[in-house]
């Protein structure tokens, strides 16, 4: 049986998506599995799929893509510092995954905030607003 953070040769796809904190739970992870959004080599797997050191792992989670990949196997989940040693990310991933980050936060940006649910008095200028004038 192995130890706590001695390297393994294989592992379930699942568990390993887990320990690297792509998702908070193997059921989350394995849910992701089923619907398609993550891929190992190219393909369509299942949860149970084993993966080792060398295959290429494609993760979709709206809206972001990694394509990762893996580098070294753990038996338990590591801390965030500890990740970087696990799988390395594609250059292509992460150019894109900030191009979209910045994007999504000038969109954020470029929309009004709203303060919530309109007052009774700011509904009824809502309503005198929109109103079409009858006509005579």
């Amino acid at each position: 049986m192995a130890r706590q953070n001695e390297p393994l040769e294989s592992m379930r796809l699942d568990k390993w998506l887990w320990c690297t904190r792509f998702y908070k739970t193997r059921a989350l992870a394995a849910a992701a599995i089923k619907g398609h959004k993550v891929q190992v080599n190219d393909q369509a797997i299942k949860a149970a799929k084993t993966i080792k050191p060398g295959d290429k792992v494609e993760i979709r989670k709206t809206p972001y893509q990694w394509t990762i990949s893996v580098r070294k196997l753990i038996n338990n989940r590591v801390s965030a510092t500890q990740l970087a040693s696990l799988y390395e990310e594609d250059e292509d991933s992460i150019t894109t995954r900030e191009n979209l980050s910045k994007q999504i936060k000038a969109d954020a940006a470029s929309f009004p905030k709203t303060i919530g649910r309109p007052t009774k008095r700011n509904r009824r200028e809502i309503i005198r607003f929109t109103r079409i004038p009858k006509e005579e």
